[in-house]
């Protein structure tokens, strides 16, 4: 299968940003003789100079930070350097590889050299380039010339001539350690080598004045960013998610000097951590965590799994032990209830007197012991080898990727689980006679993974034949560096660097980063040495387990990076929110099982992302400051109730601190930094305090760094309780059960004649117009004056009709109106000439407008042409009782689901505040309902509908009245998608044949609407 690439708008706005940077300068190539022998004229082609000066790249910088509420620089800050904030896994390489195509095209630059800080990213970079070449070139009709950097393989260095003398656009990839280091190998590049006819290979580099594309600057020391001018660079780019920051030292408002971190260079485009998650650019995170609590005194080993909580029955605990029996002493586990006895269940091992189970509390997900000792859910406590840990992981990992594989094999994308392992010995060894032999970790995967597999009955027939289609051993492999006998062995580090230079750590797997997406490759589980944690990246990766302790030197961002690119599925497609809409989450979530607590991997996870934010405006409301707590040095509180927030900002709004969107303005961040800030008088003693608080401020709010997959341990699979049994229910599913189909008798005369009617007589173009208005200066202008506005009065104003400053564009009218209305060429010819030369006439004035108002008539009658020709009709098929089941059931208690006692689950997962609101109300007026599954569709013209709910009433009047809700926030059609209206409309034919008096359907938006049609 190959990768499919396609423009996606965050990165065009990345690239345009760049572009942006350099506009003014014109297009142009720049070409040398540097020798000549006989009749040979030697060329080289290097980089056209820049035109614009400081000045004029300032503006340009100044304007895009504005645009994208970046603070301004009020010089260029490190000269030509230019930065790119991009959230890991949402493709930098892809940005700066289509900005080098972006810069040739508008500017002839063709000059590029990508630094990177690793090998590992390197071949990664290398790969990326091979894979976008032919997508690039539909775009651009123009192929990249790239090749690395390598002094190491002397055929290589003919390229370094190449970069030199050639008119295209050349690319060199090179690893910082291959000019920054006293190595033999990074000398080479300030020597005269024969190979390159006794010239220096920086020399042939700083005649092309190359542009330089800095992959991950953070990661290069003071040494490599000293050595960058050799390079003598047109100019510099970096992309990283995290940009370093430098300490500044400042006074305060006491006069104190204070330290503060700030990103360096001229940052003009921002996709942060934040943004990416919002935007749906990234994976969402789980975190299943293996936390090891020890107890002093006691040898006892127990892990508390999980805590199941199941309706009129109290929770119990699945807790792992150890238990004597006559072969010796095995580890087991059971579910355990409140009172039971962990000794007499071990068969009386005297580790276990004392643990006796006090409580079980589903809320804290703790399990207490009568011994004092407490469990939480995923922790091990007592005298526990790692090798156990270990096991816990890989089973862990094993059961999420069962979990999520059974789910995604039927929409047709590969599942991937990545093993981070620190010793490849654990993992792949040899024997005296270096044959390869099962090593620890390869052992432990293939019980466990056949002990998950084991009930097969479980599983549909297609995902059965999926698992049996390969022996365990084919479905994990390892991608490791190798020696000369062709062993797999640890990976070099490059000291102090976290990552690897053995380039046969890199082959395998970049070359077969496509076919492991592949449902015909087998392997879906892969162990890799802790050196390839970056450059390689593969979409499909759903899990992570680190089978290593945490270093404090890697962090978590790191760790989870490698799995947060967007899946595609088996045809290369890309599973974006615009493919999966609401069920993008459902899919994609990468789930990180770590070696450490839950709570420690989420909260140091989301401090480092906090921690990663740059400046942002920030909204200053009264909420954000109601019930704030200032402390001064003196010990002084001051606590902030609604009304003096109010006052706060009201002053801040008068002092222009805060915009009219409660956003904080530039005015507000200087006056902090120069220490002429003010505020209201109440809060004159904690100024500077208050003062530290607003600029810590970040909009994260609404970010959910992760959520813990064993958190509130709700059913991974939901099946129906015995509401769906009740005769009410079972009589309502009998109705709505019945599967129909649809026909449509559609004209297409009658709609060209509807069409042209419509258009007739309700077209109104609207006219282009110019509007002028003349105002003078006031006399006795004053700073209040200028503050309102009200320094200059306007003295006239006109204006005028005209087509002329629609400029020459051409418009090829009839494929316009037959793409946007969806109709032929044919039909749109037909409907455009049988309108009124009035109405056509119209398309003078404003051409754009006159083709989106036509297709929209058109698109209109169109809608309403079909929903009075479509007739519904009954089939002999039903929707059977397994569509009830949830197979993949994920949710929060705290946020969107709920347990309940009359649905026909015992939770209920809700969309939105408005269903999770009419849930508790049902749950008081209802007999029994139901949330449909997705399963349950109407088929209509404009894609398959799945209602909302299926509920039971009974009133005064009617024994038992069957609905069938759609909950909308807002109950004006108009303010519902149009294809969601009309599938409304199909879903009320549909339910119409059905034919039952009782029966009603119709969308509402609250439960008294409900109410109120049922008693009309």
């Amino acid at each position: 299968m190959k990768l499919k690439f396609k423009q996606q708008q965050y990165q065009t706005n990345a690239v345009n940003n760049l572009v942006r940077v350099f506009n003014g300068q014109t297009k142009g190539t720049r070409k040398e003789v540097v020798g000549r022998e006989g009749m040979y004229v030697q060329e080289i082609f290097s980089n056209k100079k820049i035109e614009l000066t400081d000045t004029d790249i300032l503006k340009n910088v100044q304007n895009l930070q504005r645009e994208q509420n970046i603070k301004p620089v009020k010089k260029l800050d490190g000269g030509y350097n230019f930065t790119v904030e991009m959230e890991t896994g949402t493709g930098k390489t892809y940005v700066y590889t289509k900005m080098m195509l972006e810069m040739h095209k508008l500017y002839g630059w063709n000059k590029y050299i990508i630094m990177v800080p690793s090998v590992a990213i390197r071949e990664g970079v290398h790969k990326s380039l091979k894979i976008t070449a032919e997508h690039f070139q539909e775009t651009y009709g123009k192929k990249i010339r790239f090749n690395i950097y390598d002094t190491k393989n002397k055929s290589n260095l003919v390229n370094i001539k190449q970069f030199g003398n050639s008119a295209e656009i050349e690319v060199l990839i090179m690893n910082y350690q291959a000019f920054a280091t006293r190595g033999k190998e990074a000398r080479k590049i300030y020597q005269k080598l024969d190979s390159l006819q006794s010239e220096k290979p920086i020399d042939i580099i700083k005649r092309a004045r190359p542009i330089l594309i800095i992959d991950e600057p953070q990661r290069f020391g003071d040494t490599a960013e000293k050595m960058l001018h050799e390079f003598n660079p047109l100019f510099i780019t970096r992309f990283s998610a995290t940009h370093k920051k430098v300490k500044t030292k400042s006074k305060n408002l006491h006069g104190k000097t204070v330290t503060t971190e700030k990103e360096r260079f001229n940052k003009v485009y921002r996709l942060d951590a934040v943004d990416a998650f919002n935007q749906k650019l990234v994976k969402k995170i789980k975190v299943k965590g293996i936390e090891v609590k020890e107890n002093t005194g006691t040898n006892s080993f127990l892990f508390l799994d999980a805590i199941t909580v199941s309706k009129n029955k109290y929770p119990t605990a699945k807790i792992e032990y150890e238990i004597k029996q006559k072969t010796g002493i095995k580890k087991t586990s059971k579910n355990f209830s409140q009172t039971e006895d962990i000794f007499s269940a071990s068969n009386d091992l005297e580790q276990y007197k004392g643990y006796v189970i006090s409580e079980i509390n589903a809320k804290t997900n703790t399990v207490s012991f009568t011994n004092g000792v407490v469990l939480s859910v995923g922790q091990v406590s007592g005298n526990v080898s790692e090798e156990h840990v270990r096991r816990i992981q890989i089973r862990e990992t094993v059961l999420s990727h069962i979990e999520k594989e059974r789910e995604l094999f039927k929409k047709g994308i590969k599942t991937l689980s990545l093993f981070f392992i620190d010793e490849v010995a654990k993992y792949r060894a040899y024997n005296e006679s270096g044959e390869q032999i099962k090593a620890e970790y390869e052992q432990v995967f293939e019980e466990e993974y056949n002990n998950a597999i084991a009930q097969k009955s479980l599983f549909d027939a297609d995902y059965n034949a999926y698992l049996e289609k390969h022996d365990v051993t084919k479905v994990h492999s390892g991608y490791f560096s190798v020696d000369k006998k062709g062993k797999a062995i640890d990976s070099k580090e490059s000291r102090g660097q976290g990552g690897s230079d053995d380039i046969s750590a890199y082959d395998l797997i970049m070359k077969n980063k496509e076919r492991l997406l592949s449902l015909e490759e087998p392997v879906r589980f892969i162990f890799s040495h802790s050196a390839l944690r970056e450059g390689w990246d593969n979409p499909n990766i759903f899990q992570i387990c680190t089978l290593k302790h945490s270093q404090s030197t890697i962090s978590k961002r790191q760790e989870i990076g490698r799995g947060l690119r967007i899946c595609v599925d088996k045809h290369g497609n890309r599973m974006d929110v615009e493919t999966l809409d609401s069920e993008f989450f459902d899919i994609n979530t990468l789930t990180v099982v770590a070696s450490e607590s839950y709570d420690t991997f989420a909260k140091e996870l989301q401090n480092e992302i906090l921690a990663s934010l740059s400046g942002r405006p920030t909204r200053l409301t009264t909420s954000v400051l109601k019930d704030l707590e200032l402390t001064n040095k003196a010990g002084e509180t001051f606590a902030f109730d609604e009304m003096i927030a109010t006052d706060v900002i009201i002053d801040f709004r008068v002092k222009g601190y805060i915009d009219k969107d409660y956003k904080v303005t530039e005015v507000l961040v200087e006056a902090i930094d120069k220490n002429t800030f003010t505020t209201i008088p109440e809060l004159e003693n904690h100024k500077e305090e208050f003062a530290t608080i607003i600029t810590k401020i970040h909009e994260v709010d609404t970010f959910k760094a992760s959520s813990n997959a064993k958190a509130e341990n709700l059913p991974k699979e939901l099946k129906v309780n015995e509401n769906f049994a009740k005769k009410e229910f079972q009589a309502l599913w009998s109705k709505i059960k019945v599967k129909t189909l649809y026909d449509v008798d559609f004209d297409t005369n009658e709609l060209i004649k509807k069409s042209v009617s419509a258009i007739d007589n309700q077209l109104s173009v609207r006219k282009v117009t110019v509007h002028i208005a003349t105002g003078e200066q006031r006399e006795g202008m004053s700073a209040e004056t200028l503050k309102t506005g009200g320094s200059f009065s306007k003295t006239k104003q006109q204006t005028y009709k005209t087509a002329s400053i629609l400029g020459n564009t051409t418009y090829d009218l009839i494929k316009e109106i037959a793409k946007n209305a969806h109709i032929t060429r044919k039909t749109a010819t037909a409907i455009l000439t049988q309108i009124k030369p009035t109405s056509f006439v119209q398309f003078k004035e404003n051409p754009e407008h006159f083709i989106t108002e036509v297709s929209r008539f058109i698109n209109e009658e169109k809608a309403a042409t079909l929903i009075n020709n479509i007739t519904y009709h009954k089939t002999e098929e039903t929707y059977s009782d397994d569509v009830f089941t949830v197979n993949n059931f994920n949710g929060s208690l705290q946020e969107n689901v709920l347990e309940v006692q009359k649905h026909i689950y015992d939770y209920v997962k809700t969309d939105s505040k408005t269903e999770r609101a009419f849930a508790q109300e049902l749950e008081t007026g209802a007999i029994v309902y139901a949330k449909l599954p997705s399963g349950f569709k109407i088929p209509t013209p404009v894609g398959n509908y799945n209602p909302d709910w299926a509920i039971v009433f009974e009133t005064k009047e009617v024994k038992h009245v069957y609905f069938i809700a759609e909950t909308k926030g807002s109950m004006s059609t108009m303010q519902l998608k149009g294809a969601e209206e009309l599938k409304i409309e199909y879903a009320r034919k549909h339910f119409a044949k059905l034919g039952s008096e009782n029966l009603k359907y119709d969308v509402v938006k609250t439960y008294q609407d409900l109410t109120d049609k049922i008693l009309k």
